[in-house]
């Protein structure tokens, strides 16, 4: 008693620490190096930047895909590690190869490269905006920057803070170019003159006999009105200062930033969290300093949580609790319905809390968390707890209706009992074994779910071996009270006598044609494998996250002030829908991952209660509306808890097409999205490719650049000073620091017309840029993406409705194969789609292991080579009842359901061990023939079987009936155990008897006794 007082207690106060989660914690190593260089296209930023990191990087220990995402202006390079738990071993080798990389980048960057523990493909867990009426753009993407995101990177958990729609406050200085030729002067002479007009350095101090003193200059220059002040150039009294031959604004860093809150203009901030990290807890402490962040900002800036990505985790999580709930009161209605009195149903009852509550406190030593998947393990965990607590009552109850004490049947039952409890344990936890051993990510998943199923296993063995026969031997009724005629009591007595009846009839008729029963079991070996090959193959199901994650794409040479219209359109129509809640979306190149003519979108939907539609049902409303928006494309997808990779996509799966060839990369990646578009699976099948921009080359005359007297160096400086929005010099703040931009007005930027209005530094003075170039219209990537090492594109898709993404990925595979693609071209499939096609390839290797350590173990509890192929026989039929069940319902063989056919193959061998545990010993204390044994045993066992069955098919139930927040990732456990179990239950009772007779050849028989077909007795 004081121990299960001992193991309740624990439970209780471990479950308030049990941290909260959407799915186990699967912690995949993924780093971005960031790299910036403004105004190199993404050409030179893959040649200059990323090549030489990627050679470096690429040496790493345990590295198993490196990518690189270079456009205008930013390079970004991706690992992925194939190991977990090694992270700050991997920071360290990832900062030795940055700075083995050094000498080969080049000597402009404006900053060094630096690197983040961040996973591209990681989606947001929290969005917010930060709005005002009042404050410059420049403003308030200060106050996020300084006062937002320094405060919000502390908080344990967060891998990144990003922040869009604007940049940093700045000193723009727009240069006119005709004034400033006109004074002798070019933007270079700009650039001298600004940096030397802004200096702060140490300067010493004076050391005095009795006091020092700081020697400090007035160098440092902090506003517009003060740069325009500076002088360029001094001619008699003359004097050329800076703001008469260009305007000096306060402005932003990069003008070609831009993101709305809704249709109101703001900067937004998304927080993505580390992977190791507890996506509740991580919320939960962001919201905690919310209110003093609020009060730290400036005024007039409103901060906005706009999607919560824990409010549906939250849901879920509250729903499978109350299925849980269910599923023990189900299972206990079962108990009361067969034994029909209080104590051994609260014997039974006992069972289920003290085993779960000794599991959380496990759970919590083991650092696991209250998830989908170790929720789901507990709720089917009731059927197995309380089988071992059913087994041992009913074998207790069958002593004491035969006359005996309580006391006395609870030593007697739970004597004769105890090696089939723990035989039904140990078999139980070897069916878990290879999960639990499983590599990888399938792995990862698989491992809080069997290591939750296998504590609870252990743990109600105990119990049902210690508390359980000691509640009956206490609690039960001296004798035996009859129950009273016409009664509910009475109506289940004589309904299970007439069900007893019609079994031995058909019992008797089985085994009279063995033959019959043994061609049935064969043929259910062969269906199990046919269905197998023929049913669709799934990854996990989709779910209704309600967080829908978009892309826009316009054409390649699409303006900034033209994507900001189009963008605002698509926003305008997703906010009219009904179902949705915020929308927050942004455009511009804020790093390597995003080129300048695509946009993001991150749409909250109203809570489940609150909407009409699924989130599926959403998008297939929205997306015939988005596509008359001509210009650009929107591709939009549900967010999922479980999203593997190491880049953002259009779709939620996608393969990357490799050629060594960067020049034909473009065609074939789109012949290939082309022909995969017109797959009947497939919806919204895009690429990452996008057609070439216009690039205007300036081709140089360099025997008369020379005669000039303008080198190649002044003139690529020029290019710089006017367009690349150069950032020359930088001002220090207290709490910041802020740049100098150098650049040309907006109107001179418009059109590669206006490069004749640049000068450059000659001879004799400033020359036109058209006296010693001319201009050739060409094209050039919008991006270059590298995958180890070789140019490489992306392919992305979403299904369709009603499609299977094992289907799908063999037509595409198919498809591919039969084009005809240049030499060297190859497919990988990247993310999910990846991570599917290896589990598809280790689930046979599972499911024999499985089988393997079933056998092992149950060979050296029994001693015996046959015995365990007769309990292993009983797993054929649950296979087919699973396969057919998941084939009725329509749904894939996905990872939930390979999870149900294991728990099957614990649930359903539990007859087997029970029929041939009762029947060796018939054999071995009766001296009964193998034929009279076995039957003894079918009559004898035939109601903790059925007992035991029911329980564990009705805690399948409310899993198969679910309809809340993230059912979809519970029903398919449930379908499978319910038709797993209908089936089995139905051939098992009358095949396992022939298969035990049918192997008991292989060992010793006992001298044979008179057949009786009478059961044997207690």
């Amino acid at each position: 008693m004081l121990m299960a007082l001992g193991i309740l207690v624990a439970g209780i106060f471990t479950d308030r620490l049990l941290p909260v989660a959407a799915v186990p914690n699967i912690p995949l190593p993924a780093f971005v190096i960031l790299a910036h260089e403004p105004g190199a296209s993404p050409k030179t930023m893959a040649s200059t930047v990323a090549a030489p990191l990627e050679r470096q990087l690429g040496r790493i220990p345990g590295l198993y895909q490196i990518m690189s995402f270079n456009s205008l202006g930013a390079s970004n390079v991706v690992l992925l590690f194939s190991r977990v738990g090694g992270a700050a071993r991997d920071a360290a080798a990832i900062q030795a190869g940055i700075n083995a990389a050094l000498p080969d980048l080049p000597a402009n960057l404006p900053s060094r490269p630096y690197y983040k523990e961040f996973n591209p493909a990681s989606r947001p867990i929290l969005t917010m905006a930060l709005s005002s009426r009042t404050q410059r753009p420049g403003t308030v993407y200060d106050a996020a920057d300084t006062t937002l995101a320094e405060r919000l990177a502390q908080v344990p958990g967060v891998a990144l803070v990003q922040i869009n729609g604007a940049q940093s406050p700045a000193v723009r200085v727009n240069i006119h170019p005709g004034p400033l030729a006109h004074a002798g002067l070019t933007a270079e002479d700009v650039y001298t003159a600004i940096r030397a007009a802004n200096l702060l350095s140490p300067l010493g101090e004076f050391r005095g006999p009795e006091s020092d003193s700081v020697i400090a200059a007035d160098g440092q220059l902090h506003t517009a009105r003060q740069y325009r002040r500076i002088v360029l150039k001094t001619n008699g009294p003359g004097i050329v200062r800076l703001g008469e031959v260009a305007s000096v604004v306060t402005g932003v860093t990069d003008t070609h930033q831009a993101a709305w809150d809704g249709a109101k203009p703001a900067v937004l901030v998304t927080i993505t969290k580390t992977p190791e990290a507890n996506v509740i807890a991580t919320v939960d402490a962001i919201k905690k300093r919310l209110p003093d962040i609020r009060r730290a900002l400036p005024a007039g800036v409103n901060l906005r949580v706009l999607t919560d990505r824990t409010t549906t985790i939250r849901a879920s999580v509250s729903d499978i609790e109350i299925t849980l709930l269910i599923t023990v009161a189900l299972v206990l209605l079962v108990v009361w319905a067969f034994m029909r009195r209080a104590a051994p149903t609260i014997a039974a009852g006992v069972t289920v809390p003290l085993s779960i509550a000794g599991t959380l406190a496990a759970m919590w030593a083991l650092g696991f968390s209250l998830d989908n998947f170790s929720l789901m393990a507990l709720t089917i965990s009731v059927g197995f707890v309380v089988d071992d607590a059913i087994v041992m009552i009913e074998n207790i109850m069958t002593y004491h209706e035969s006359g005996l004490s309580p006391m006395e049947a609870a030593l007697r039952g739970s004597r004769q009992i105890g090696f089939t409890v723990i035989s039904i344990t140990l078999s139980l936890v070897a069916v878990f074994i290879p999960l639990t051993l499983m590599p990888g990510i399938v792995g990862e998943l698989f491992h809080e779910f069997a290591m939750t199923l296998t504590l609870a296993i252990a743990i109600s063995a105990l119990i049902s071996l210690t508390v359980t026969p000691m509640i009956c031997a206490h609690f039960l009724r001296p004798g035996i009270v009859a129950a009273r005629p016409g009664s509910l009591s009475a109506r289940l007595a004589r309904g299970y006598e007439h069900m007893v009846g019609a079994y031995e009839r058909s019992l008797d008729w089985s085994l009279r044609h063995r033959r019959l029963m043994l061609v049935l079991m064969v043929a259910t070996v062969v269906a199990t494998a046919m269905l197998y090959v023929r049913i669709p193959k799934g990854f996990l199901p989709e779910e209704d996250t309600g967080l829908v994650i978009g892309n826009t794409v316009a054409g390649s040479d699409v303006s900034f002030a033209r994507m900001k219209t189009l963008q605002r359109r698509v926003v305008a129509v997703i906010l009219k829908d009904p179902d949705v809640a915020t929308v927050s979306s942004s455009i511009g190149v804020v790093n390597g991952f995003t080129p300048p003519n695509r946009g993001k979108l991150f749409i909250g939907l109203k809570p489940r209660n609150d909407r009409r539609l699924s989130a599926q049902a959403i998008l297939a409303h929205l997306r015939p509306k988005l596509a008359r928006i001509t210009g650009i494309d929107t591709y939009l997808f549900v967010a999922q808890d479980i999203f593997v990779g190491g880049q953002s996509t259009n779709g939620q799966y996608d393969f990357t097409v490799l050629d060594p060839s960067l020049q034909s990369l473009g065609e074939v990646t789109s012949q290939i999205e082309r022909r995969i578009a017109t797959l009947p699976g497939i919806r919204a099948a895009s690429s990452n490719q996008d057609k070439p921009e216009p690039e205007i080359t300036v081709a140089i005359d360099r025997e008369r650049a020379a005669r000039l007297g303008v080198s190649v160096a002044a003139i690529d400086t020029a290019l710089n000073d006017a367009y690349a929005q150069r950032q020359i010099a930088r001002i220090y703040n207290a709490e910041n620091q802020y740049q100098v931009v150098l650049t040309v007005p907006h109107a001179l930027s418009e059109s590669p017309s206006r490069l004749d209005h640049i000068y450059v530094a000659g001879r004799t003075g400033p020359v036109l840029l058209t006296a010693v170039t001319r201009f050739v219209r060409t094209s050039v990537p919008l991006s270059v993406r590298h995958y180890d090492g070789l140019p490489a594109a992306t392919v992305s898709f979403n299904l369709a409705h009603g499609a299977v993404l094992g289907a799908v990925i063999h037509e595409v595979q198919k498809t591919i194969a039969g084009m005809a693609l240049p030499p060297g071209v190859r497919m990988r499939f990247g993310g999910n789609a990846r991570f599917f096609l290896r589990s598809i390839a280790a689930e046979p290797l599972l499911i024999l292991a499985a089988l393997a350590a079933i056998y092992i173990v149950l060979g050296v509890l029994y001693e015996s080579l046959s015995q365990p192929l007769t309990i292993l026989s009983t797993l054929p039929s649950a296979g087919v009842g699973a396969l057919l069940a998941l084939a009725l319902t329509g749904l894939p063989l996905s990872v939930i359901a390979i999870i149900g056919i294991f728990l099957l193959m614990g649930i359903v061998k539990k007859n087997g061990i029970m029929l041939v545990d009762f029947a060796l010993e018939a054999e071995r204390t009766q001296g009964l023939s193998h034929e009279q044994a076995i039957r003894a045993a079918c009559l004898k066992r035939f109601r903790p079987i059925l007992m035991t069955t029911l329980a564990a098919l009705l805690g399948a139930v409310p899993l198969a009936l679910a309809f809340g927040t993230g059912h979809h990732l519970r029903q398919p456990i449930g379908i499978t155990v319910i038709g797993g179990l209908i089936v089995s239950q139905a051939l098992t009772l009358y095949t396992t008897p022939v298969i035990y007779l049918a192997l008991s050849r292989w060992r010793r028989t006992q001298p044979a006794a008179t057949y009786d077909t009478r059961p044997a007795g207690p």
